[in-house]
């Protein structure tokens, strides 16, 4: 999976998804992000069309919405998607939201059915807690390969991170909101580090979000941020740098509806 991909929440207008996503293609991005949820399936499959690259040169992943999450509607949700996609397989496919109809057992006998049959390479989840992980671990007969959360230097997710990281769980985090939707630039030391790289603040959140191995999927529609995320690839931060990122006190959630298993 691609370190850093294209996130297209909100791109719901047709032509500009295609444009933002085709753009991103032919600069060099290679993982693509959508969802169910978000309208825009077919727009993103078209894009990977136009932008004329090999299916098997793009990783492409998409989300299965809370309502569509018992069995038997993961399995037609799932198929959905694949047909607006235009694809016979998605490297990933995500569980979005722990709510409505999801229930650890049957969700994801579905997602390992959806597996075993090769329509997904990988199953995911998204907006886990750690418990909900865990119960999500133990239900599944198949490995979880990715889970997608909001993360930045603002909401470190280090709970998070560090159970992530453990050899008997061995999930990649998946960063959304990764530049704090801009207010990251407000931040008085991502400003410092970024002015010693000569980089912008954002570049320097995408960077420590590397350093901490997480993979990061900011939204871009024009091809000025599409091209500075991009760049965020050649900013190397030292240690220094990550310490004081890591520094930082602020704390901000963006994305807390009330029913977020974290508000429960």
């Amino acid at each position: 999976m691609p370190m850093l991909g294209l996130g297209t929440y909100q791109m719901e207008e047709y032509d500009e998804c295609v444009e933002a996503v085709r753009q991103a293609i032919q600069m060099g991005y290679r993982h693509i992000d959508t969802a169910e949820g978000y309208d825009n399936e077919t727009a993103v499959g078209d894009a990977v069309v136009e932008a004329e690259i090999g299916r098997e040169d793009l990783f492409l992943a998409t989300k299965v919405s809370p309502d569509n999450l018992d069995y038997d509607h993961v399995l037609t949700s799932a198929e959905e998607s694949l047909e607006r996609l235009g694809v016979d397989s998605v490297d990933l496919l995500y569980v979005h939201w722990p709510m409505g109809e999801y229930e650890p057992t049957d969700t994801m006998e579905a997602f390992a059915e959806l597996r075993d049959e090769g329509l997904i390479e990988e199953i995911g989840v998204s907006n886990f807690t750690v418990e909900l992980l865990e119960e999500a671990i133990e239900a599944s007969e198949e490995p979880i390969f990715a889970n997608q959360v909001e993360m930045h230097p603002l909401l470190p997710q280090t709970e998070l991170r560090q159970f992530c990281a453990q050899d008997d769980v061995d999930v990649e985090l998946v960063a959304y909101s990764p530049i704090a939707r801009g207010d990251v630039s407000d931040v008085d030391e991502l400003q410092e580090v970024a002015d010693k790289h000569d980089a912008t603040p954002q570049q320097i959140s995408l960077a420590w979000l590397r350093e901490k191995e997480v993979t990061a999927i900011p939204k871009a529609t024009s091809e000025e941020h599409l091209r500075e995320n991009w760049l965020s690839l050649g900013v190397e931060l030292d240690d220094e740098d990550v310490e004081k990122i890591d520094s930082i006190e602020e704390r901000e959630r963006i994305v807390d509806p009330d029913e977020a298993p974290w508000n429960q």
